[in-house]
């Protein structure tokens, strides 16, 4: 059976929760390959008493779904407090999170990483890179650098307190000379990592094996990205971007399976466009459609609680994140956030210097000044959250959406018309 990828088309927020949740009954793993607990996903389940929205950040959405089993990948960076304050609030609230299984390689966030994120930040001024300053960063760093605190470390204290003495040697420096901070002890460090360690003790695994094991006893696997296409390190709107592969050739090295394992590649676009924090944004609107957008579509980012920037659909963006990300289907969300306007402008170029560009611009410096060349659709005013046919939709929506299909460079597998489970279009199957 397959592992399917889901990633985000766009700067992330396009919804990929709600795909995951909508493809729960069809997998039997969901794996989070790359981030940490610096993007969220929101997920709305009905149920007898009313709709009951979960908030997660670090935990893949199918810890919601029974029967799913929820996998941290080796991609991932965990801040155990965070972690566990999560876990306890679904079981607050009910929801069984005995399935979760954490890998062994993931890394660590350790209380230095989360210091000089918030420090490094100020420090940049208006070069910010508007970082959630949770140690996100510093701790994909710190791999890199082969300096960093895995999973496994916690259970050897020796081995431990050798790693955080050789970070804090370079680290303390840093904050003391360069930032005028106070030196962070080794103890402080690992006395608070080595709490963490007994209760996460019974989840960590090889999940690399785990997940190969279930392939080939033919299950299916959801790849669940972090962020999104142009948050990506690689590919992303460098320098604005995360610390990771957030598109789908991450999902390989995140998670421990192979290319070749891989059948498809959804990935979730809004009907708009939106971004947390710095960096270029070509349809970004600063006059009331997008007041109008971000008050309609509640717009805040559910990790930070930041207000997101808003602005049209982008078709130049979702043509380039189906050819990064190999997309075999795009699930188009929020489409009735749009209900209500007479004319609804799409980009489908931009501009650059007076040169039209129908694709990415290959440099920081065209797409900074890129200008987005604009086609106008007709709008419906009727609404659409009862609709679960296409044929349920106004026509002028039906327009709208075959459109930008034709557009974006792969076909339109559902379409969200709404915040709940099951407000949903299907048009054809996001799996097989």
């Amino acid at each position: 059976m397959p592992a399917v990828v889901l990633v985000g088309a766009q700067w992330g927020d396009e919804g990929k929760g709600k795909a995951t949740d909508l493809l729960g009954d069809q997998v039997d793993y969901v794996v989070k390959f790359n981030g940490g607990n610096n993007a969220g996903h929101t997920v709305v389940i009905p149920t007898p008493e009313g709709p009951q929205k979960y908030a997660l950040h670090l935990l893949p959405s199918g810890i919601l779904t029974p029967g799913v089993i929820p996998v941290i990948g080796n991609g991932v960076v965990i801040d155990p407090a965070v972690l566990f304050a999560e876990l306890d609030g679904l079981v607050a609230r009910g929801v069984d999170v005995s399935r979760l299984v954490v890998s062994a390689n993931a890394h660590l966030i350790a209380p230095y990483n989360r210091t000089i994120d918030k420090v490094v930040e100020r420090f940049l001024g208006s070069r910010r890179i508007g970082t959630t300053g949770r140690g996100i960063g510093p701790t994909y760093a710190d791999k890199m650098n082969r300096i960093g605190i895995r999973v496994q470390d916690i259970f050897d204290e020796k081995i431990l307190r050798q790693k955080v003495e050789g970070a804090l040697d370079q680290k303390n420096h840093l904050l003391v000379k360069v930032y005028n901070r106070r030196a962070i002890s080794v103890d402080e460090v690992v006395g608070e990592l080595l709490s963490h360690a007994e209760r996460l003790r019974p989840m960590v695994t090889d999940t690399a094996l785990l997940l190969d094991q279930a392939l080939d006893d033919g299950r299916t696997v959801l790849l669940e990205g972090g962020q999104a296409t142009l948050l990506d390190v690689d590919h992303g709107t460098y320098p604005f971007v995360t610390s990771s592969n957030a598109t789908s050739g991450g999902a390989c090295t995140g998670s421990g399976i192979a290319p070749n394992r891989v059948d498809g590649v959804i990935a979730v676009v809004k009907a708009y466009t939106t971004r947390v924090g710095e960096g270029p944004f070509p349809t970004e609107l600063l006059d009331d459609d997008g007041e109008r957008l971000r008050r309609n579509g509640h717009e805040f980012g559910v990790t930070t609680g930041r207000p997101r920037r808003c602005g049209w659909y982008d078709a130049v963006i979702a043509r380039y994140a189906a050819r990064i990300n190999g997309v075999t289907g795009f699930v188009l969300t929020k489409l009735d956030i749009l209900t209500g306007w007479e004319q609804i402008p799409v980009c489908v170029a931009y501009e650059v210097d007076g040169v039209r560009h129908d694709e990415m611009p290959m440099t920081q410096t065209d797409f900074h000044h890129a200008r987005p060349v604009y086609e106008l659709l007709p709008g419906w005013s009727e609404d659409i959250t009862a609709a679960r046919s296409f044929e349920d939709l106004p026509s002028n929506a039906k327009a709208y959406v075959r459109t930008l299909e034709q557009m974006s460079g792969a076909p339109f597998a559902a379409i969200g018309v709404g915040p709940g489970r099951d407000e949903i279009i299907s048009l054809r199957p996001l799996i097989g």
